[in-house]
């Protein structure tokens, strides 16, 4: 089978259209890139200092080294959330060879790049690979935790495959209607009763 011009094939044979390939890529770079960078200037300028506070009541800088997960939590079990990291980094790359669908793209690509710039942190960081800490720096309001890009990257992402999932589209960008009514047609087809 051959695929059109643009596409490539994926393992179970349906059209991967190179844009969509390219999107998933260019979002986990991009979202690995700005938070990288920004936890270097954050480090770089707010180590030591207290918390800066950009608009009044409303948002602050206050560099914390998280040894837990989002917003602080699970804070003793630092080597098992690098590996439930790890393991997410992994699906999400096996299973992104199905993508034909952008929304799932962009959320699997926020998905993966904000999984991969706290898992960067946790083999970067001190006290040592797989227990290093990850550097939260924003915090909104004072009685919000302090998080950083990656975690914003999370956040987004899980309401992108929340809403996709919802509205029944798959990865592949077919509604589960389709393949339902597919797998019936397929059905009849194998016992001669069409």
């Amino acid at each position: 089978m051959q695929a059109a011009r643009g596409a490539s094939l994926n393992a179970s044979g349906h059209k991967r259209p190179r844009s969509t390939t390219r999107l998933f890529v260019a979002v986990v770079a991009t979202v690995w890139i700005i938070d990288q960078v920004t936890k270097l200037v954050a480090v770089d300028r707010l180590e030591g200092r207290p918390a800066v506070n950009l608009v009044p009541d409303v948002l602050w800088l206050n560099l914390i080294h998280n040894p837990g997960a989002a917003f602080g939590a699970g804070a003793g079990y630092t080597v098992v959330l690098s590996g439930v990291a790890l393991a997410v980094c992994v699906v999400v790359i096996r299973i992104s060879s199905r993508l034909r669908d952008r929304a799932w793209a962009l959320g699997l690509g926020l998905l993966l790049g904000g999984a991969l710039g706290n898992l960067t942190d946790r083999f970067t960081r001190d006290p040592g690979v797989l227990r290093g800490h990850v550097v939260d720096f924003i915090q909104v309001t004072q009685h919000f935790p302090v998080f950083n890009v990656a975690d914003m990257s999370l956040t987004f992402a899980a309401v992108i495959i929340v809403w996709r999932t919802w509205r029944g589209v798959d990865i592949d960008g077919r509604h589960q209607s389709e393949k339902s009514s597919e797998s019936k047609t397929d059905e009849h087809d194998e016992d001669g009763t069409r």
